[in-house]
C-alpha cells in the first residue's frame, strides 16, 4: 500500500471519482469537471496521449466553429483583426473561468498567459486536453486571418504553473513541438481540413 506522502500527484480515473469527502458539495460543475478528467485519463490510458489529443482536437474544432459564429454575431464584423482576436480569446476564457491575459500583441502574433484552467485540477497530467484550447484559438484565428500557428510553450497540465500560448499568423520555418497549424477552411482543397 502506498502512503499519502509517496502517492503520485496524478490520480487515476477511479481516484478522481472517489475523491469527494463528506464535506464537499457535489455540483454540476464539479461533476462535469470530474467526468471530463476521467474521460481524458481513460482515453489517454487506452489509446495513448497522441490519439487522445486527436480526439480532443476534433472537439475543439466543433467548439471553435460555434464560438467564432457567436462572437461574429455579437460583434458584427466580417473578420476580426489581431486586436479583436486577442479580446475575443480573453473574453471567452474569462466566461469559462479561465485566467488568460494578453502578454503581448505584435503584428504577427498574440502571446497569452493563463494561470487558471477552466478544468481546474482535472487538467494535471492530462495534456491531451490542452489541444481543445489550441484548436479553439487556432481555428478562430485561422478563420479570421487565413492562417494561424499555435504553440503551447508551457501548460498547467504539465505542472508548469501557467500556460503560455503563442498564436502566430505567418507561415515561417518548421513547425516545432507543441505547435499546431490551422488554415481557413474555405481556403483548403475539398476534403482537407488542417
Amino acid at each position: 500500500m502506498v502512503d499519502e506522502e509517496t502517492r503520485p500527484s496524478v490520480q487515476t480515473s477511479a481516484d478522481q471519482a472517489m475523491s469527494l469527502s463528506d464535506s464537499d458539495d457535489l455540483t454540476q460543475e464539479r461533476f462535469l469537471k470530474a467526468m471530463l478528467g476521467a474521460m481524458s485519463s481513460t482515453l489517454q490510458d487506452v489509446v495513448g496521449a497522441e490519439q487522445a489529443s486527436g480526439y480532443f482536437a476534433s472537439v475543439g474544432t466543433v467548439i471553435a466553429e460555434w464560438l467564432n459564429q457567436a462572437y461574429h454575431a455579437k460583434i458584427g464584423v466580417d473578420d476580426f483583426d489581431i486586436e479583436q482576436l486577442a479580446q475575443v480569446f480573453v473574453d471567452l476564457q474569462r466566461r469559462i473561468d479561465s485566467g488568460f491575459t494578453v502578454r503581448s500583441i505584435e503584428p504577427d502574433r498574440i502571446v497569452l498567459t493563463n494561470t487558471q484552467c477552466p478544468f481546474g485540477n482535472e487538467i494535471l497530467g492530462r495534456s491531451s486536453m490542452c489541444v481543445v484550447t489550441s484548436n479553439i484559438f487556432g481555428r478562430i484565428a485561422a478563420e479570421n486571418c487565413g492562417y494561424a500557428r499555435v504553440t503551447l510553450q508551457r501548460t498547467l497540465a504539465d505542472g508548469q504553473g501557467a500556460c503560455d500560448v503563442v498564436i502566430s499568423f505567418g507561415q515561417t520555418g518548421r513547425v516545432g513541438a507543441n505547435t499546431n497549424e490551422y488554415f481557413k477552411v474555405a481556403d483548403l482543397p475539398d476534403g482537407d481540413e488542417g
